[in-house]
């Protein structure tokens, strides 16, 4: 019988990310980060900053389960990353989204197609069902009309805007973005990071972004988690 006097917040309160004495390593190397404490709640805005090499990447891909590590407790979405199975990883991918630098588009297959490609991946069958999430999703990033189109015959902010597309098509509890305007210009840079604002205040999507992009922290200003000396400190 449950407990009806426990003190377990309800799960809308709960944080979308919870990081308690992490450590994150690559085998027997010096770890990479270490004593990690966060939180992110739902629905927050945050920015992840630090140097090349300070281990901003590897905290992202320990966040969407590629890479393992210890900790008192790491839990994404609902899932215990201490204890995540390796068949169990898609399920939790199912639950956010990924942004690119570098997009990771499929080449071969105009947009429509790539979001197709991962509804089909994640289960979905009913191509009527499809055909309207993938129209909503290319509408939502402001590229309809490019729903036919490779990829070779976009801009590089259109190709990221795709790439925002196929992070929203499962309709996520938290993005994680590492680096999305690193190939822009400022310009551009700022599009997409108005974007991704209009998306996380409109759809109550919470929000882990990684940057170099001081002017962009500056323009939409949140939360600021600084990777440095081994760890993480919170600017709040």
């Amino acid at each position: 019988m449950n407990d009806l006097t426990t003190s377990t917040p309800p799960l809308e309160e709960q944080p979308i990310i919870s990081l308690k004495e992490v450590l994150i390593s690559y085998g027997d190397d010096a770890p990479v980060l270490s004593h990690v404490n966060m939180t992110l709640k739902q629905g927050e805005f945050a920015y992840l900053i630090g140097r090349s090499g300070a281990g901003k990447t590897s905290l992202l891909r320990c966040l969407y389960g590629q890479q393992s590590l210890e900790g008192e407790e790491a839990s994404v979405c609902g899932y215990d990353l201490l204890k995540l199975k390796r068949r169990k990883v898609p399920a939790l991918r199912r639950k956010m989204g990924i942004v690119f630098q570098n997009f990771r588009l499929l080449h071969d297959r105009n947009i429509y197609d790539n979001l197709y490609f991962i509804l089909r991946a994640t289960g979905w069958s009913k191509r009527k069902l499809m055909d309207q999430r993938i129209m909503e999703t290319l509408e939502a990033v402001g590229i309809a009309d490019k729903a036919t189109s490779r990829t070779f015959q976009l801009s590089e902010g259109e190709q990221q805007r795709v790439g925002i597309a196929r992070a929203l098509i499962n309709d996520p509890e938290l993005i994680l973005a590492d680096e999305p305007t690193g190939n822009l210009d400022p310009i551009t840079s700022s599009e997409i990071m108005q974007l991704l604002t209009d998306i996380n205040k409109q759809k109550g999507i919470s929000m882990l972004i990684s940057t170099h992009d001081f002017m962009m922290i500056d323009k939409f200003q949140a939360r600021v988690i600084v990777c440095e000396n081994g760890t993480l400190r919170d600017t709040q």
